[in-house]
């Protein structure tokens, strides 16, 4: 059977209990010298703090169609004696109290589409909460407990000081057999390539994180939070020693963000895209190891033109931190924080200088303009926007896109109909080139014999014509 990535949510929960010691980052770290130190144990550091996790149950409903719906001899027959049906159907994981008045971090994917949800506390209280801040790309979610007890918390820990072959714990409830208590050591990071979405900077650990640890904490020995337990690499489910979380540093700005009230999760607009050093670019370029990022592209008057870097340079660190590949450039900018800068290390020529880049948020290149389009042409019922870098964030396209974006699709409408789908980019109407909504309502009031229509699709051109 071939080995298969899973979230590590489903139905359970994990559980990563803490406890707050006084040392120092400085603090030396030393192997167990004698047969004493081996029968040390973790109980003080479960016991004193379950408190500062919960669990998080979800639940949404999903509308079952009749499989006979639609059907015309079915219909006249037997009526509606098989209407469609609504079910509720419910989801288990964890979460993380990191404040002390009910804010929770846990997944994403914990809460996604989740019309109620509710948190168990160790002590068995329940308490309902809504979603303040989520995003898919990095699969975080904040969520806030109304009340306004005070909550104990989990303290969020410097990750960047994180080292392979650290102690960590894991605390959870596995397969729903209850509370279990794991203990590992980290055995990587960086680990990219993890799941299927944007983000791919993980910390990689062996304590065993089984289908139900999602949005669960992942531990330092001193109960501090280093990572939110997300993914595990598994042939038929159950843990293989290699799970992996979410950096508390990137923890710690989407709360912030959270915290700032924002209605969606921005990360710095950097205009330029990068590939991977390999080890045929390493050689041709004369590079010790193939690490790092190589510009590929640059945008014209955005920040990374303004700040010198051009293609074919290659960025091997970020404030003094070594970037292992494209997806660890995208996780060092994020985390420096938006309205920053950050000094990149790049290799050009076989030289090696420092540049500064701006952080700043993706500009509204074109103005922003919603239409709905109306009227009686292909496009009724659809939802367009100008195109800019920020709409395109928004979207989760290509900042270098351009034009008119279908930005939604109306249920039952003509361009649903016809097949439009969200991030259609409308390229040209019966020979005209389309650069604004404004432009395409017009044509689209216009009443000609037949419609031909050019959109770009995933990168590819798609004709066709309507009557």
């Amino acid at each position: 059977m071939p080995d298969l990535l899973k979230r590590a949510a489903l139905p359970l929960v994990a559980l990563m209990l803490a406890l707050p010691v006084a040392a120092t980052a400085q603090t030396a770290k030393t192997v167990p010298q004698s047969q004493l130190e081996m029968q040390l144990s973790f109980a003080p550091l479960v016991k004193q703090t379950a408190g500062a996790v919960v669990n998080v149950y979800a639940e949404k409903t999903v509308r079952r169609q009749s499989p006979f719906a639609g059907d015309p001899f079915f219909e006249q027959f037997f009526g509606q004696q098989m209407p469609n049906r609504s079910e509720k159907q419910s989801s288990l994981g964890s979460g993380v109290i990191v404040e002390a008045n009910g804010t929770i971090v846990t997944n994403n994917h914990v809460v996604d589409g989740a019309d109620d949800i509710k948190v168990a506390l160790s002590d068995g209280r329940e308490f309902p909460c809504k979603v303040v801040l989520k995003d898919d790309r990095v699969d975080l979610a904040v969520l806030k407990i109304d009340t306004k007890e005070t909550f104990p918390t989990l303290p969020i820990a410097n990750s960047d000081g994180v080292e392979v072959g650290d102690l960590v714990l894991a605390i959870g409830n596995p397969f729903g057999v209850g509370q279990t208590v794991t203990s590992g050591i980290v055995s990587a990071l960086a680990r990219n390539q993890v799941v299927k979405n944007e983000f791919g900077f993980f910390i990689q650990t062996d304590a065993s994180i089984n289908p139900g640890n999602s949005g669960g904490a992942l531990m330092n020995m001193k109960g501090e939070l280093i990572g939110i337990n997300t993914a595990i690499f598994s042939r038929g489910g159950g843990s293989n020693g290699i799970g992996f979380a979410i950096p508390a540093n990137l923890v710690k700005v989407f709360l912030a963000s959270a915290d700032a009230g924002v209605k969606a999760f921005e990360r710095p607009y950097v205009g330029a895209s990068f590939d991977a050093v390999t080890s045929e670019v390493a050689d041709a370029l004369g590079l010790a190891k193939a690490r790092g990022a190589i510009v590929v592209k640059v945008t014209e008057g955005g920040p990374a033109a303004k700040s010198g870097l051009k293609p074919g340079q290659v960025i091997t660190a970020v404030d003094g931190v070594t970037v292992e590949h494209p997806d660890a450039l995208l996780y060092r900018l994020t985390t420096a924080g938006l309205g920053n800068s950050a000094k990149l290390t790049v290799i050009d020529n076989g030289k090696e200088k420092q540049v500064e880049l701006a952080l700043g948020r993706a500009p509204e290149t074109a103005p922003r303009d919603q239409r709905t389009i109306g009227g009686h042409s292909p496009f009724t019922g659809a939802v367009v926007e100008n195109l800019s870098p920020r709409v395109a964030d928004e979207l989760r396209m290509s900042s270098e896109a351009n034009g008119v974006v279908v930005a939604e699709v109306k249920d039952g409408s003509v361009a649903a109909s016809l097949g439009f789908e969200p991030k259609d980019i409308i390229v040209s109407v019966n020979g005209s080139e389309v650069k604004t909504t404004k432009e395409l309502e017009s044509v689209a009031g216009q009443e000609p014999n037949f419609w031909r229509v050019e959109i770009e699709r995933d990168g590819q051109r798609i004709r066709q014509f309507f009557r």
